[in-house]
Protein backbone atom coordinates (compact mmCIF):
# COMPACT_ATOMS: atom_id res chain seq x y z
CA UNK A 1 0.00 0.00 0.00
CA UNK A 2 3.16 2.11 0.03
CA UNK A 3 2.91 2.93 -3.40
CA UNK A 4 -0.03 3.93 -3.43
CA UNK A 5 -3.69 1.74 -3.94
CA UNK A 6 -4.19 -0.59 -7.57
CA UNK A 7 -7.87 0.39 -8.23
CA UNK A 8 -9.31 -1.90 -11.01
CA UNK A 9 -11.93 -0.22 -12.41
CA UNK A 10 -14.09 -2.66 -14.07
CA UNK A 11 -17.22 -1.87 -16.54
CA UNK A 12 -19.31 -3.11 -18.98
CA UNK A 13 -20.74 -6.64 -18.39
CA UNK A 14 -22.47 -7.25 -21.23
CA UNK A 15 -26.09 -6.93 -20.70
CA UNK A 16 -28.07 -3.93 -21.96
CA UNK A 17 -27.06 -1.33 -20.24
CA UNK A 18 -23.12 -2.13 -21.39
CA UNK A 19 -22.65 0.69 -22.98
CA UNK A 20 -23.86 3.80 -20.66
CA UNK A 21 -21.60 1.84 -18.33
CA UNK A 22 -18.68 2.55 -20.61
CA UNK A 23 -19.75 5.89 -20.00
CA UNK A 24 -20.08 5.96 -16.53
CA UNK A 25 -16.68 4.61 -16.33
CA UNK A 26 -15.06 7.18 -18.25
CA UNK A 27 -16.43 9.50 -15.49
CA UNK A 28 -14.93 7.75 -12.56
CA UNK A 29 -12.02 7.77 -14.69
CA UNK A 30 -12.04 11.46 -15.37
CA UNK A 31 -12.54 11.97 -11.10
CA UNK A 32 -9.98 10.02 -10.51
CA UNK A 33 -7.20 11.18 -12.70
CA UNK A 34 -7.28 14.10 -9.90
CA UNK A 35 -6.76 11.92 -7.12
CA UNK A 36 -2.59 11.19 -6.02
CA UNK A 37 -2.09 7.84 -4.87
CA UNK A 38 -4.43 5.57 -6.89
CA UNK A 39 -2.76 3.62 -9.26
CA UNK A 40 -6.31 2.87 -11.88
CA UNK A 41 -6.40 -0.26 -14.58
CA UNK A 42 -9.83 0.00 -16.79
CA UNK A 43 -11.19 -3.61 -17.41
CA UNK A 44 -14.05 -4.53 -19.51
CA UNK A 45 -16.21 -7.49 -19.24
CA UNK A 46 -18.07 -8.72 -21.79
CA UNK A 47 -21.31 -11.04 -21.98
CA UNK A 48 -18.57 -14.10 -21.76
CA UNK A 49 -17.38 -13.17 -18.87
CA UNK A 50 -14.44 -12.29 -20.74
CA UNK A 51 -11.84 -9.14 -19.75
CA UNK A 52 -10.05 -7.35 -21.35
CA UNK A 53 -7.57 -3.98 -20.82
CA UNK A 54 -8.17 -0.78 -22.79
CA UNK A 55 -5.78 -1.32 -25.77
CA UNK A 56 -7.57 -4.91 -25.97
CA UNK A 57 -4.58 -6.78 -23.78
CA UNK A 58 -6.79 -10.22 -22.41
CA UNK A 59 -6.57 -11.11 -19.01
CA UNK A 60 -8.36 -12.25 -15.99
CA UNK A 61 -9.52 -11.63 -12.40
CA UNK A 62 -8.02 -14.60 -10.11
CA UNK A 63 -8.77 -15.43 -6.73
CA UNK A 64 -5.55 -14.30 -5.42
CA UNK A 65 -7.14 -10.95 -5.98
CA UNK A 66 -4.89 -9.97 -9.38
CA UNK A 67 -5.22 -9.78 -13.01
CA UNK A 68 -3.66 -12.31 -14.74
CA UNK A 69 -2.59 -11.13 -18.50
CA UNK A 70 -2.90 -13.79 -21.57
CA UNK A 71 0.04 -12.27 -22.72
CA UNK A 72 2.47 -12.98 -20.09
CA UNK A 73 2.70 -9.94 -18.62
CA UNK A 74 3.73 -9.47 -15.24
CA UNK A 75 0.29 -9.83 -12.79
CA UNK A 76 -1.16 -7.04 -11.63
CA UNK A 77 -2.50 -7.24 -7.47
CA UNK A 78 -5.58 -5.93 -6.64
CA UNK A 79 -6.42 -3.90 -3.87
CA UNK A 80 -9.71 -2.21 -4.25
CA UNK A 81 -12.34 -2.27 -7.54
CA UNK A 82 -14.96 0.02 -8.70
CA UNK A 83 -17.59 -2.36 -10.24
CA UNK A 84 -18.66 0.25 -12.80
CA UNK A 85 -21.77 -2.15 -14.06
CA UNK A 86 -25.18 -1.22 -14.66
CA UNK A 87 -27.40 -4.22 -14.98
CA UNK A 88 -26.34 -7.77 -14.91
CA UNK A 89 -23.86 -8.71 -13.20
CA UNK A 90 -22.82 -5.48 -11.23
CA UNK A 91 -26.71 -4.05 -9.95
CA UNK A 92 -28.01 -7.77 -9.29
CA UNK A 93 -25.07 -8.47 -6.74
CA UNK A 94 -23.54 -11.25 -8.56
CA UNK A 95 -20.05 -9.73 -9.23
CA UNK A 96 -20.66 -9.07 -5.47
CA UNK A 97 -20.80 -11.86 -4.39
CA UNK A 98 -17.34 -12.78 -6.12
CA UNK A 99 -15.51 -9.86 -4.41
CA UNK A 100 -17.22 -11.33 -1.02
CA UNK A 101 -15.79 -14.57 -2.01
CA UNK A 102 -12.20 -13.53 -2.63
CA UNK A 103 -12.38 -11.12 0.10
CA UNK A 104 -11.76 -8.46 -2.55
CA UNK A 105 -13.33 -5.08 -1.00
CA UNK A 106 -15.17 -2.57 -3.86
CA UNK A 107 -17.11 0.30 -4.29
CA UNK A 108 -21.32 0.37 -3.55
CA UNK A 109 -23.99 -1.69 -2.14
CA UNK A 110 -22.95 -4.89 -1.38
CA UNK A 111 -24.42 -8.22 -3.03
CA UNK A 112 -27.56 -8.45 -1.12
CA UNK A 113 -28.73 -5.38 -1.12
CA UNK A 114 -28.07 -4.90 -4.89
CA UNK A 115 -30.05 -8.06 -5.67
CA UNK A 116 -32.88 -7.12 -3.32
CA UNK A 117 -33.26 -3.50 -5.19
CA UNK A 118 -32.64 -4.91 -8.85
CA UNK A 119 -35.67 -7.38 -8.90
CA UNK A 120 -38.86 -4.90 -8.60
CA UNK A 121 -41.01 -7.20 -6.97
CA UNK A 122 -38.62 -8.17 -4.21
CA UNK A 123 -37.74 -4.63 -3.78
CA UNK A 124 -41.38 -3.37 -3.47
CA UNK A 125 -41.80 -6.33 -0.99
CA UNK A 126 -39.01 -4.63 1.31
CA UNK A 127 -40.49 -1.17 0.53
CA UNK A 128 -43.71 -2.42 2.31
CA UNK A 129 -42.27 -4.08 5.19
CA UNK A 130 -40.44 -0.93 5.78
CA UNK A 131 -43.81 1.36 6.07
CA UNK A 132 -42.75 2.99 2.61
CA UNK A 133 -45.49 3.93 0.61
CA UNK A 134 -44.66 2.15 -3.47
CA UNK A 135 -47.27 2.03 -6.52
CA UNK A 136 -50.05 -0.71 -6.89
CA UNK A 137 -49.27 -4.04 -8.22
CA UNK A 138 -49.72 -7.60 -8.82
CA UNK A 139 -47.01 -10.21 -9.30
CA UNK A 140 -46.80 -12.39 -12.51
CA UNK A 141 -43.91 -15.41 -13.22
CA UNK A 142 -45.78 -16.87 -16.74
CA UNK A 143 -47.47 -15.53 -19.48
CA UNK A 144 -50.43 -17.46 -20.02
CA UNK A 145 -54.15 -17.12 -20.53
CA UNK A 146 -54.70 -16.63 -16.39
CA UNK A 147 -51.90 -13.41 -16.24
CA UNK A 148 -53.17 -12.15 -19.33
CA UNK A 149 -56.86 -12.28 -17.95
CA UNK A 150 -56.07 -10.57 -14.70
CA UNK A 151 -53.99 -8.22 -16.43
CA UNK A 152 -56.98 -7.02 -18.42
CA UNK A 153 -58.55 -6.89 -14.86
CA UNK A 154 -55.81 -4.51 -13.88
CA UNK A 155 -56.20 -2.36 -16.36
CA UNK A 156 -59.88 -2.17 -15.95
CA UNK A 157 -59.34 -1.37 -12.72
CA UNK A 158 -56.89 1.01 -12.61
CA UNK A 159 -57.73 2.99 -16.25
CA UNK A 160 -53.92 2.25 -17.40
CA UNK A 161 -50.90 0.11 -16.71
CA UNK A 162 -47.01 -0.23 -16.81
CA UNK A 163 -45.96 -3.86 -17.00
CA UNK A 164 -42.36 -4.21 -16.43
CA UNK A 165 -39.63 -6.77 -16.47
CA UNK A 166 -38.59 -7.91 -12.72
CA UNK A 167 -34.74 -7.93 -13.07
CA UNK A 168 -33.60 -5.56 -15.97
CA UNK A 169 -32.48 -1.65 -15.08
CA UNK A 170 -34.70 0.97 -14.14
CA UNK A 171 -36.97 1.83 -18.07
CA UNK A 172 -35.50 -1.62 -19.74
CA UNK A 173 -38.16 -4.09 -20.61
CA UNK A 174 -40.91 -1.75 -19.76
CA UNK A 175 -44.10 -1.20 -21.09
CA UNK A 176 -46.96 1.69 -21.17
CA UNK A 177 -50.56 -0.07 -21.55
CA UNK A 178 -53.68 1.44 -22.20
CA UNK A 179 -55.24 -0.92 -24.55
CA UNK A 180 -56.70 -4.65 -23.26
CA UNK A 181 -56.00 -5.94 -26.25
CA UNK A 182 -51.74 -4.92 -26.18
CA UNK A 183 -51.68 -6.60 -22.92
CA UNK A 184 -50.29 -9.96 -24.11
CA UNK A 185 -48.31 -8.60 -26.29
CA UNK A 186 -46.56 -6.65 -23.47
CA UNK A 187 -46.19 -9.29 -21.51
CA UNK A 188 -44.14 -10.98 -24.00
CA UNK A 189 -42.13 -8.64 -24.61
CA UNK A 190 -41.55 -8.39 -20.54
CA UNK A 191 -40.73 -11.86 -20.20
CA UNK A 192 -38.00 -11.90 -22.94
CA UNK A 193 -36.47 -9.74 -20.39
CA UNK A 194 -37.30 -11.19 -17.27
CA UNK A 195 -38.66 -14.72 -15.89
CA UNK A 196 -40.81 -12.88 -13.75
CA UNK A 197 -42.96 -9.55 -14.18
CA UNK A 198 -44.33 -7.02 -12.04
CA UNK A 199 -47.70 -5.05 -13.51
CA UNK A 200 -48.01 -1.62 -11.45
CA UNK A 201 -50.95 0.89 -11.82
CA UNK A 202 -49.80 3.81 -13.93
CA UNK A 203 -49.26 7.07 -11.48
CA UNK A 204 -50.01 10.35 -13.19
CA UNK A 205 -47.22 12.15 -11.31
CA UNK A 206 -43.88 14.01 -10.97
CA UNK A 207 -41.09 11.87 -10.94
CA UNK A 208 -38.83 12.90 -8.44
CA UNK A 209 -35.26 11.07 -8.01
CA UNK A 210 -33.15 11.64 -4.60
CA UNK A 211 -29.09 11.19 -4.34
CA UNK A 212 -28.30 9.02 -1.32
CA UNK A 213 -24.63 8.58 -0.28
CA UNK A 214 -22.56 7.99 2.63
CA UNK A 215 -20.09 10.87 2.99
CA UNK A 216 -17.64 10.80 5.94
CA UNK A 217 -19.92 8.16 7.79
CA UNK A 218 -23.09 9.58 7.51
CA UNK A 219 -25.95 8.81 4.57
CA UNK A 220 -26.90 11.79 3.27
CA UNK A 221 -30.11 12.20 1.13
CA UNK A 222 -30.03 15.51 -1.07
CA UNK A 223 -32.98 17.15 -2.29
CA UNK A 224 -35.16 16.06 -4.41
CA UNK A 225 -34.38 16.75 -8.19
CA UNK A 226 -37.08 16.39 -11.04
CA UNK A 227 -37.29 14.50 -15.04
CA UNK A 228 -40.24 16.85 -16.81
CA UNK A 229 -41.32 14.22 -19.84
CA UNK A 230 -43.46 15.34 -22.54
CA UNK A 231 -47.23 14.93 -21.87
CA UNK A 232 -48.46 11.14 -21.07
CA UNK A 233 -44.58 9.50 -22.14
CA UNK A 234 -42.55 8.02 -19.64
CA UNK A 235 -38.84 8.36 -18.70
CA UNK A 236 -37.41 5.18 -21.43
CA UNK A 237 -34.34 4.12 -21.68
CA UNK A 238 -33.56 5.77 -24.82
CA UNK A 239 -35.19 8.93 -23.93
CA UNK A 240 -32.82 8.92 -20.58
CA UNK A 241 -29.39 8.36 -22.98
CA UNK A 242 -30.53 10.19 -25.91
CA UNK A 243 -28.58 13.17 -26.76
CA UNK A 244 -31.74 14.17 -28.59
CA UNK A 245 -33.94 13.45 -24.97
CA UNK A 246 -36.90 15.60 -25.07
CA UNK A 247 -36.98 15.13 -21.18
CA UNK A 248 -35.64 17.34 -19.00
CA UNK A 249 -34.20 17.64 -15.94
CA UNK A 250 -33.89 19.41 -12.40
CA UNK A 251 -31.20 19.42 -10.21
CA UNK A 252 -33.83 20.46 -7.87
CA UNK A 253 -37.22 20.37 -8.08
CA UNK A 254 -39.55 23.24 -7.90
CA UNK A 255 -42.83 24.21 -6.04
CA UNK A 256 -42.15 21.50 -3.64
CA UNK A 257 -43.21 22.23 0.08
CA UNK A 258 -41.08 21.87 2.68
CA UNK A 259 -43.03 19.15 3.97
CA UNK A 260 -42.58 17.12 1.07
CA UNK A 261 -38.76 17.27 0.70
CA UNK A 262 -38.63 16.09 4.24
CA UNK A 263 -41.24 13.22 3.44
CA UNK A 264 -39.16 12.54 0.47
CA UNK A 265 -35.65 12.33 1.96
CA UNK A 266 -37.34 10.93 5.24
CA UNK A 267 -38.34 7.64 2.68
CA UNK A 268 -35.18 7.69 0.97
CA UNK A 269 -33.02 7.34 3.72
CA UNK A 270 -35.47 4.43 5.64
CA UNK A 271 -34.95 2.65 2.23
CA UNK A 272 -31.19 2.92 2.29
CA UNK A 273 -30.91 2.46 5.90
CA UNK A 274 -33.58 -0.15 5.79
CA UNK A 275 -32.37 -2.53 2.86
CA UNK A 276 -28.47 -1.82 3.94
CA UNK A 277 -27.62 -0.23 0.95
CA UNK A 278 -23.93 1.42 1.30
CA UNK A 279 -22.17 4.02 -0.64
CA UNK A 280 -24.53 5.30 -3.72
CA UNK A 281 -27.89 4.80 -4.56
CA UNK A 282 -30.45 7.07 -6.69
CA UNK A 283 -34.24 6.41 -4.95
CA UNK A 284 -36.58 7.40 -7.49
CA UNK A 285 -40.18 8.75 -6.21
CA UNK A 286 -43.65 9.66 -7.58
CA UNK A 287 -45.49 13.03 -6.43
CA UNK A 288 -48.78 11.98 -7.55
CA UNK A 289 -51.15 14.31 -8.29
CA UNK A 290 -53.33 13.55 -5.64
CA UNK A 291 -50.77 14.63 -3.37
CA UNK A 292 -48.98 10.90 -2.64
CA UNK A 293 -45.55 10.32 -2.41
CA UNK A 294 -44.50 6.65 -3.66
CA UNK A 295 -41.04 5.14 -3.48
CA UNK A 296 -40.84 4.12 -7.38
CA UNK A 297 -37.41 2.13 -7.54
CA UNK A 298 -33.83 2.13 -6.36
CA UNK A 299 -31.02 2.11 -8.77
CA UNK A 300 -28.15 0.84 -6.49
CA UNK A 301 -25.70 1.88 -8.95
CA UNK A 302 -26.78 4.87 -11.15
CA UNK A 303 -25.52 6.23 -14.11
CA UNK A 304 -22.76 8.66 -14.16
CA UNK A 305 -22.67 10.16 -17.79
CA UNK A 306 -22.53 13.81 -18.40
CA UNK A 307 -26.04 14.33 -17.97
CA UNK A 308 -27.20 11.71 -15.24
CA UNK A 309 -28.68 13.29 -12.09
CA UNK A 310 -26.57 11.74 -9.33
CA UNK A 311 -23.40 13.88 -10.11
CA UNK A 312 -25.27 16.54 -10.60
CA UNK A 313 -27.45 16.49 -7.50
CA UNK A 314 -24.07 15.45 -5.26
CA UNK A 315 -22.46 18.47 -6.34
CA UNK A 316 -25.64 20.93 -5.74
CA UNK A 317 -25.53 19.55 -2.53
CA UNK A 318 -22.16 20.78 -2.23
CA UNK A 319 -20.19 17.54 -2.63
CA UNK A 320 -16.81 17.51 -5.12
CA UNK A 321 -17.39 13.46 -6.46
CA UNK A 322 -13.57 12.47 -6.32
CA UNK A 323 -13.06 13.60 -2.77
CA UNK A 324 -16.62 11.62 -1.47
CA UNK A 325 -15.53 8.53 -3.63
CA UNK A 326 -11.82 8.50 -1.94
CA UNK A 327 -13.59 9.10 1.48
CA UNK A 328 -15.10 5.74 0.90
CA UNK A 329 -12.13 3.95 -0.50
CA UNK A 330 -10.13 4.95 2.30
CA UNK A 331 -12.72 4.18 5.01
CA UNK A 332 -12.88 0.76 3.34
CA UNK A 333 -9.72 0.05 3.19
CA UNK A 334 -8.84 1.18 6.90
CA UNK A 335 -11.33 -0.89 8.16
CA UNK A 336 -10.35 -4.05 6.05
CA UNK A 337 -6.41 -3.66 7.56
CA UNK A 338 -8.25 -2.98 11.05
Amino acid sequence: MTNGINLLLLCGGGGAEHAISLLSASYFESCLSKAAGINLLWLELNGKGQYHTKDGRKCELTNRREIRFDDDSPSWPVDYVIPCIHGYPGETGDIQSYFNLINLPYFGCESEGSSNCFNKITAKMWFTALGIPNTPYIFVNQPDDDAIARCQQALQNWGSLFIKAASQGSSVGCYKVDDAAKVAEALKDAFSYSPYVVVEKTIRARELEVAVYEYQGEVIATRPGEIVCAADTFYTYEEKYADNSHATTKVEADNLTEEQIATIRDYAVRAFKGLKLRHLSRIDFFLSDEGEILLNEINTFPGLTKISMFPKMLANHGEDFTTYLLDNIQRQLAKKIG
